[in-house]
């Protein structure tokens, strides 16, 4: 119990992560440490090529070799009606081939043995005869006319399209362009990365076949949702279904679809009875499972000479891959990318995307990102950024000037958004501040003339986080809504039990929080369970930055319900009317009488001992929360660079980044996110990249290939913040999301092109590699004027 001396760690607390003991430790329980009784290995056979049909497929050997339980193959689960599933965005996606490959890395066959390294070496004992077919590597060749059909298993399919979606108002845009003095264009690709999480994806399936029961061990982050779809698919009661999603070693976006492999391990346990076990190696998750980006994009800004924005005007060309399995909301084809219009007052826009087949793995998840945010805000920030050079006016005096202004809010967006709270100016302002903007700008100035060449590229964006008011938000029709449940003891100890589901963002520790700011119960003894659908409420997971604007908000909200029966039992301990009670910090008290007072503990143990007639014992309680509407955290970053013209290297010298996500749970663990976010965005600007040979060969498919930062790299950051409350959160908070990851991309290519614009460089597209860096550098100056 809490005395007057101890303060209630719950908001704005830097509470040590609760979590880190047992992980730091090594006594963290992740798929690969589960053992069964019984247990077998799987492992699977993936297609060396991108395109290309199946001749005959010769299992024998395999199945002969010592140890090798059994072989499965597309035809024996299409026997079982599972050699297709659905997939999160309305499409079907093959489990194990039967007609063709459409991408190098897709499932052909599983093998399950006795010994994980049985089980690996017989796969190469299979035999495989393709019949190779040319592959589409690009969306623009997948839809030229004479194009390959590559989901030609899909009745009616008779090109390459996905999808056409629109958003805006194209006659206003055309109108605000026709009468616009400046029109700045980009076109740019928005290229394929990868979460690339430390854990690889896995399952461990345990079908009972007395019973029914499955129990399944799965690397996912909507263990929920996940279950739903088991349901759909294999056709068990859903009861009969238990989803356990043990400790996670990270996943931003990549462990929320079905991949082939869980439902491969599902159906081997389910025929032979025992418990199987399938752990993905690092070249399958990058080859595999759901990459990120992949956009091309081509912007118009239409301004006024004096820099007043009238219009934007957007297309872009997706590529989704083989297979549609992006999981964004149902309503929005190319997820949220309408907030493309960022913290701008912009009278009108028009956004047309597309959607193609080609021969790659699909994807298109939320990495670190509400969905599909982040290509939004670079478009707009890289367009804005060319718009301050064209005009000839400052990066920062532009974004100021035409801002969403603080007292529009809540400001309607011309592409429907409607942003909840927003201080653009003053965000922007501490940034600059910090950075000592006037100062860098006088020591490029200097620099140039000494022949060195320095950049300064600004990024100010707008998040979209916390998916959804179910009229609008869904998945799969299940409405994008988040539980808790929450029980206090009768010793005045809790435990909260939430739908979604960690990866390393400190959950055990930011939700016992909300419970001790709404209850007073410190933050310790609160234990928060989450990941196992027996034990949790129902709901869509931990993806797209939803965890605290829904989940934290159910949270508060069941946490309140209780207080208001603890209200109850405190009136009846202390013999007043209920209206007469007050609370604070932990504590029920009298009016005008604060000495007469009962703890949340107190009451906690009468709730189960001295309740009064009529009341019902026990104090618990559950709450699904269904947001009225998104939140919108915002931000700036500023960063510094110096290029060296004659390699192409960039070092970044300053970064600064102001961050606005409402009010924090947990300062330390929001900063530790922020961190997270801008290394990540500092990862895309300047090395991650996952790309093709014109025979689909995925370029990228191992760490040497694919890059990722290390410490070495990284640059330091300098964080500030802002606080601007969401006025309908029910404490305020916007959600920290991955809003680093989403505005800092723009603000490291922009420093970059700052540093190039007077040699003649208008874009380059990320990675900004030295070597990319330099050729563009060579190309300005062989251009004519150059």
């Amino acid at each position: 119990m809490a005395t007057d001396a101890e303060e209630i760690r719950g908001l704005g607390h830097s509470v040590k992560r609760k979590e880190d003991d047992r992980l730091i430790r090594g006594k963290g329980t992740f798929i690969d440490d589960i053992r069964l009784p019984g247990m077998l290995h799987m492992a699977i056979l993936r297609s060396p090529m991108a395109h290309a049909r199946i001749r005959s497929l010769d299992a024998s050997q395999a199945e002969a070799l010592p140890g090798v339980v059994a072989v499965v193959t597309g035809d024996l689960m299409a026997q079982h009606n599972l050699a297709w599933m659905p997939t999160m965005s309305y499409d079907t996606q093959a489990v194990l081939v039967t007609d063709k490959i459409r991408f190098q890395g897709q499932e052909v066959a599983a093998v399950i043995a006795e010994d994980p390294y049985v089980a690996k070496d017989a796969l190469e004992l299979i035999d495989v005869d393709y019949e190779p077919l040319d592959p589409v590597v690009t969306p623009q060749q997948a839809l030229e006319s004479d194009a390959p059909v590559i989901r030609d298993d899909k009745e009616g399919q008779t090109d390459n399209r996905i999808y056409h979606w629109e958003s805006g108002d194209k006659d206003a845009t055309d109108k605000a362009f026709a009468e616009a003095d400046v029109v700045v264009r980009l076109d740019t690709h928005y290229p394929r990365s990868h979460p690339a999480p430390l854990e690889t994806c896995g399952c461990l399936a345990d079908v009972n076949p007395a019973t029914g029961q499955a129990t399944i061990y799965m690397t996912t982050q909507a263990p929920h949702a996940i279950r739903t779809v088991f349901a759909l698919v294999a056709g068990l009661p859903e009861e009969n279904i238990r989803i356990i999603s043990p400790d996670l070693g990270g996943g931003f976006g990549n462990k929320v679809p079905v991949y082939p492999g869980y439902v491969v391990a599902t159906a081997a346990s389910l025929l032979l009875g025992r418990p199987v076990k399938w752990i993905e190696d690092r070249t399958e998750n990058l080859i595999s499972t759901g990459f990120a980006r992949d956009f091309y994009m081509s912007g118009e800004l239409a301004c006024k000479s004096d820099g007043t924005m009238m219009g934007l005007r957007v297309s872009l060309l997706a590529d989704e891959g083989a297979f549609h399995a992006d999981a964004q909301p149902t309503k929005f084809k190319v997820g949220l990318f309408h907030i493309v219009t960022g913290s701008y007052d912009l009278p009108a826009a028009h956004v047309v995307a597309d959607g193609a087949y080609t021969n790659k793995a699909p994807g298109g998840v939320a990495y670190r990102c509400s969905f599909r945010v982040t290509e939004a805000s670079y478009l707009i920030e890289r367009l804005v950024q060319n718009a301050a050079y064209e005009l000839g006016i400052d990066p920062a005096e532009l974004r100021q000037k035409n801002f969403i202004e603080k007292d529009q809010f809540p400001y309607t967006s011309v592409t429907g958004f409607v942003y909840d709270s927003g201080d653009y100016h003053g965000a922007m302002k501490l940034a600059l501040e910090k950075i000592g903007y006037d100062d860098l700008r006088r020591e490029q100035a200097e620099a140039r003339a000494e022949g060195k060449v320095y950049g300064v590229g600004l990024a100010s964006f707008t998040e979209v986080v916390g998916a959804g008011p179910h009229k609008d938000y869904d998945i799969l029709g299940l409405k994008m809504s988040d539980g808790a449940e929450l029980r206090i003891h009768p010793t005045g100890k809790a435990i909260l039990k939430i739908s979604v589901k960690t990866q390393g963002q400190g959950h055990e520790t930011t939700f016992a929080q909300i419970v001790a700011e709404e209850l007073g119960i410190q933050p310790e003894d609160v234990k928060v369970m989450h990941g196992d659908t027996d034990n949790t409420p129902y709901g869509l997971g931990t993806y797209a930055s939803r965890s605290t604007p829904v989940s934290g908000a159910a949270t508060a909200m069941v946490s309140r319900k209780i207080r208001e029966k603890a209200r109850k039992l405190a009136a009846h301990l202390l013999e007043v009317s209920e209206e007469d009670i007050e609370f604070a910090k932990g504590k029920f008290f009298v009016k005008g009488a604060p000495d007469k007072v009962k703890t949340i503990q107190d009451v906690a143990f009468a709730a189960y001992t001295n309740f009064p007639e009529g009341m019902e014992p026990g104090l618990e309680g559950v709450t699904y929360y269904d947001p009225p509407n998104m939140t919108f955290p915002f931000g700036t970053y500023i960063v510094a660079v110096e290029v060296d013209p004659d390699t192409g290297e960039w070092k970044v010298r300053r970064m600064v980044a102001v961050d606005d996500c409402g009010i924090r749970i947990n300062p330390m663990i929001v900063e530790g996110q922020i961190h997270g976010g801008l290394t990540e965005g500092y990862g895309i600007a300047a090395m991650e990249l996952i790309t093709f040979d014109e025979a689909g060969n995925c370029i990228g498919s191992n760490f040497s290939d694919y890059l990722l930062p290390t410490a070495w790299e990284t640059p330091r950051f300098e964080l500030g913040e802002t606080v601007t409350p969401s006025p309908h959160h029910p404490f305020g908070a916007k959600g920290v999301g991955e809003s680093a990851t989403v505005g800092s991309p723009a603000a490291y290519v922009n420093a970059v092109i700052d540093a190039l614009w007077h040699l003649g460089v208008k874009n380059i597209d990320m990675p900004l590699t030295s070597a990319k860096v330099w050729e563009a550098i060579q190309a300005a100056e062989a251009a004519p004027g150059g």
